[in-house]
Parts: C-alpha cells; sequence; structure tokens
C-alpha cells in the first residue's frame, strides 16, 4: 500500500528495470569483469545486490567498448549470454532464437513466451530442478523436485514486475536436515514454512516477487518479497541472501559517486505460535551508503535496527523514527531508551590491479573500548570480521578465477535479548549461516575450460565452539537466537568456545549449459565434521546429479 501511494503521486516515472534473481555463479560472471578491467564501473555498486538488469546490460556494453576485457572463447559466451538474457536493455541480435518452437513459444532464446509492445513487456519461462543423489550417511538417498514459473515484465516502461513461483519436494542431505533440527528448532535452511514429505523429505512451497519503479533517473523503489545481499564475498556478515525471503520496502539513490540503500523488511520472529495464529513479526531497517573514491576503491558503510512491536521489553510499540531513511539508528535508539538491536559498520573493495581485488567488511554490534583494550574477554565486545581477495585469470590462464576469504565473528554478535530483537529470519541468521563464535576460511576456484562448461572448486575450513544439546544447557554464543541474558560467564569469552567443532568442507561442481538457461550438473561434496560431542561428530559423503531450468543450483555448504 505504501509502495502504490507513493507511485500515484508520480506521474513523470522514467524507464526502469527489475533485478537479476541471485545466483552464485550468475553474480560471479559480472563481478570477474570489473575485477578483470581493474576500474569501478559506474554502472553497479557491486556491494549492493541485486543487480538491476539494465545496469548488467549497460556495464558489459561499456566493458566491451572500452576495456577490451571480453577475449577468450569463454568470455565472449558469457557476454552474448549476459546480454541475451536481459535481451528488452540489450536488443541483442543473438538473442532470437533460430527455430522458434510451434512458432510463438521461444522466439528468444532466453524465453519460453514473450511480449514485445511499445507499452507493455512480458517473459515467462518455466522453472524446473530435478536431482538425486546418494548420502553416505546411514547410506541414504537424496532427492529435489522443483517446477515453477517465473514472470517478469514491465508497463510502459514505468513500472516493472517480477514474481517466482516454485513448489519444491526435497530429501537434504543428512547434515542439512540436522543444522535444520539444532537446538530444537525446526526449520528448513533457506526456506520459510514447510511440511514433512514421506517419511524423511520436506514439502515447501516458495514464492518471490516485487513491483519495481523510478522515482527520477537517479532513484528508484521496490516493494515485495525477496532476498538481498551486501558484500563481495563468499559469505555476508552484513546481509545475506542464506535466511528465507522477506517482504521489503527499499528506496535506492544512485547519483555521482554515491549509492545509498534503504530499505525496510517485515521479517518472522519464530515459527511458532498458539493456537494457529499468524507468527509473531518483527521488522529491521537498514541503511548503506557507498562511495567511490577515485576508480580503484569503494568504501561503505550500513546500519540496521531490529525491533518489533510484539516484543514486550519495548513495550509493544512500531517507533515509527526508524523509517526515517537518513537517520541515525544508535541516537534514536539511546534517546528512546530502546532495548532494540543496533548493528553498525563498513565494507571495501579495493581494485589493486587489473585482475586482482580486496575486500572485506566490518561488523560491530556492541563493544566497550577499555574493556576491549584489557584483553579480559567481555562478554559485549561483539564484532564480526571479513577480508577476502579475488585473482581474476591466475596465472595468465584464462577463465581460471581464485577467490580466498577469512572470516571471524565473536561469541554472542548479532544475538540479543529475545528472538524478535536477534539478527535472525524464521530463525536462520542474516549473516553467516553459523551465527556468530566462529573462524573460517574458505577457498573458491572457479574455472570455464570451454564455452558453455563451468567447474566450481570450493573448500572451507571452519572451528567453531557448539552449546551442549543435553542437560545442563549451555550457552556460548554461537546459537544468536538464544538470549544474552543466559550466557555462562561475563568475562575470559574467546572465539570458538565451548564444545569444540571443526568442520573441513569441500565441494566440486561440474555445469554444462545445455542451453540457455537449462544445465546439467554433477557434484561431489565431502564434509568432514568432528567434536568430542557425538552430535557434531560425523563425516558425509555426497554424490549429486541434477537438471535444472532457469534456476540456481541450491548449496548447502555450511
Amino acid at each position: 500500500m505504501l509502495a502504490a501511494f507513493l507511485l500515484a503521486g508520480q506521474p513523470g516515472l522514467y524507464a526502469q528495470s527489475v533485478n537479476a534473481p541471485l545466483d552464485e555463479a550468475y553474480y560471479h560472471w559480472i563481478d570477474r569483469y570489473e575485477v578483470k578491467s581493474g576500474k569501478i564501473v559506474p554502472q553497479l555498486f557491486t556491494t549492493v545486490k541485486p543487480y538491476k538488469r539494465s545496469a548488467i546490460v549497460a556495464m558489459v556494453d561499456s566493458l566491451q567498448a572500452g576495456e577490451n576485457v571480453f577475449q577468450s572463447e569463454a568470455d565472449l559466451f558469457n557476454l552474448e549470454y549476459l546480454r541475451n538474457d536481459s535481451w528488452e536493455w540489450s536488443q541483442a541480435p543473438t538473442a532470437d532464437s533460430r527455430k522458434p518452437f510451434l512458432k510463438s513459444l521461444y522466439r528468444k532464446k532466453s524465453d519460453l513466451f514473450k511480449v514485445e509492445e511499445p507499452e507493455f513487456d512480458l517473459h515467462v519461462s518455466p522453472i524446473l530442478y530435478l536431482g538425486a543423489g546418494k548420502d553416505s550417511r546411514l547410506n541414504t538417498s537424496t532427492f529435489i523436485n522443483t517446477r515453477g514459473v517465473e514472470i517478469r515484465g514491465m508497463v510502459d516502461r514505468k513500472i516493472g514486475f517480477y514474481t517466482s513461483l516454485t513448489e519444491n519436494q526435497a530429501q537434504l542431505p543428512l547434515y542439512a536436515t540436522e543444522y535444520g533440527g539444532l537446538y530444537g528448532y525446526n526449520i528448513v535452511p533457506h526456506q520459510g514454512f514447510w511440511k514433512g514429505f514421506k517419511t524423511s523429505g520436506v514439502d515447501f512451497f516458495e514464492a518471490r516477487g516485487y513491483i519495481d519503479f523510478n522515482l527520477s533517473k537517479s532513484i528508484w523503489m521496490q516493494f515485495g518479497h525477496d532476498r538481498t545481499f551486501i558484500g563481495n564475498g563468499f559469505r555476508s556478515l552484513i546481509y545475506s541472501d542464506f535466511a528465507p525471503p522477506s517482504q521489503f520496502l527499499r528506496a535506492n539513490v544512485k547519483v555521482w559517486k554515491l549509492n545509498y540503500l534503504f530499505q525496510i523488511n517485515r521479517m518472522v520472529a519464530t515459527n511458532s505460535s498458539p493456537n494457529g495464529q499468524r507468527y509473531p513479526d518483527k521488522y529491521m531497517a537498514f541503511h548503506h551508503l557507498s562511495f567511490n573514491i577515485g576508480k580503484k576503491f569503494n568504501l561503505g558503510f550500513f546500519e540496521s535496527v531490529m525491533f518489533s512491536p510484539q516484543d514486550s521489553v519495548n513495550g509493544g510499540t512500531f517507533e515509527l523514527s526508524y523509517l526515517n531513511p537518513v537517520i541515525f539508528y544508535r541516537a534514536i535508539e539511546q534517546q528512546n531508551g530502546s532495548a532494540d538491536n543496533v548493528i553498525l559498520g563498513f565494507d571495501w573493495k579495493w581494485l589493486i590491479r587489473p585482475r586482482l581485488s580486496f575486500y572485506g567488511q566490518f561488523v560491530l554490534d556492541e563493544f566497550v573500548l577499555k574493556e576491549v583494550t584489557s584483553g579480559s574477554g567481555w562478554w559485549a565486545n561483539k564484532y564480526g570480521l571479513q577480508a577476502g581477495f579475488k585473482f581474476i585469470d591466475v596465472a595468465g590462464i584464462s577463465n581460471l578465477d581464485l577467490q580466498l576469504e577469512g572470516n571471524v565473528v565473536r561469541p554472542f554478535t548479532y544475538a540479543h535479548k529475545n528472538l524478535f530483537t536477534s539478527y535472525t529470519h524464521f530463525l536462520q541468521p542474516i549473516g553467516h549461516p553459523l551465527g556468530a563464535n566462529f573462524y573460517e576460511i574458505a577457498s573458491i576456484v572457479r574455472y570455464q575450460p570451454i564455452a558453455r562448461l563451468a567447474v566450481t572448486v570450493k573448500g572451507s575450513y571452519l572451528s567453531t565452539g557448539r552449546d551442549s544439546l543435553v542437560p545442563p544447557y549451555t550457552n556460548w554464543g554461537q546459537d544468536i537466537n538464544k538470549s544474552y541474558d543466559s550466557r555462562q560467564q561475563d568475562y575470559n569469552n574467546k572465539v570458538a568456545q565451548g564444545t569444540d567443532n571443526t568442520i573441513i568442507f569441500s565441494d566440486i561442481q561440474l555445469s554444462y549449459m545445455l542451453r540457455h538457461n537449462f544445465f546439467i550438473d554433477l557434484r561431489q561434496t565431502i564434509r568432514n565434521s568432528t567434536s568430542p560431542d557425538p552430535a557434531f561428530n560425523n563425516n558425509t559423503s555426497l554424490s549429486t546429479f541434477a537438471i535444472r531450468w532457469n534456476m540456481a543450483a541450491r548449496n548447502y555448504d555450511f
């Protein structure tokens, strides 16, 4: 309703564009060409995802004309693919199908059905994901069965719309199922509401969609239900796409060398409610200001606040001050004597030279300087740090890319007094999948030896400290859904405290694009988890095969 009200008062809207859905492999192809060029591209602020389709096309066209980054066979294929995938903005002649199906279907390579009129633009595509595999633990089978549809378009090139609807049944890897049941939570990773399927499978329906409109040449807004990702890394400590989609209203201002994002999300505090009532709501207000310094460095600052009118600690009121898009949340929280959870920090990206970038994030939840300098391990010194590198065309080998990343988050970071103010949605972290209290080192090797084949190798080492799963229960700061008031101690807290748990994760995926956005995937995953607690001491070897159509690969890399 708010979006419709704002839209009604804007008769002179500008041409706009919907987003390219979040997809790790797809977005790597886009980001790699900025890193390869060695200069920040003006069309995109890569920290803020998802990207607009029009901006993606403008970026690749600019790089094709000026930086000469599309040289190898695979790069030229990627250029054509990205332009064809958003053909309404590129008008690429290669987007036309050579042999349309039944004359009216697949006239464009990317769309089952399309309408292209001056006042109306429509793209309709099927979604399909069929996969099967074998999990070595208990010698069980896994599968995924997803069917759906994706629709996007524009009206008068002023109002954009997008929707994706999928029906899903799956038998997840055993470690993913255990993650969902850890500490008594009844969740499916990445998903909201679900129900059982047969003996041990899950059934869930996922709906994402939004409307999109520009208020001016430099300001656009979206209102809908989808995911967000803030950062340039494999993980995000600020705002990741790990948790389920949520309702949002976002406004973005892109002027000069500045990009400013303001977003309000309505989220779910917990997945249980008495007498079948609506799940309790909570809200997050988020600001992110990013600016380019010269041609190689980008610096961003963010702040977010988690609050809820249903939180009895907060007096049952909705804090209207948080709707102000240009205010400092910490000042409002302190002035009002609020018990809300404010988190702030910054991120950076430095294109050191062509083909090499350095990026990172710093998240500050709470700290007192004298407690930090004392080295006493005070529980409320809560922060997280990420640092990583991207190397493009390693050793001069075309389309061989390497990413190295380290993440560390202190105990109790993101946690708060209760579920209404913890940094979670549907009991799942909004930041890193492990929540807090961990060290992680991750590497990703991506290789595209031929145009249609992509090879991705992931490896990570993670050390965390778990809480006891049997009485007497403990809270060492890893589970951010728990109140920090139940902590074990005030001092002598350190990262990875609690019951030791080391996870070594490796994954190799071969993905072949048979035709536009139709993939055949082969995958081998090995996950070794060691701990004195038998609940966390297990090894997994998982082999899978899948075909997918107009959908990103499903990743359970935690």
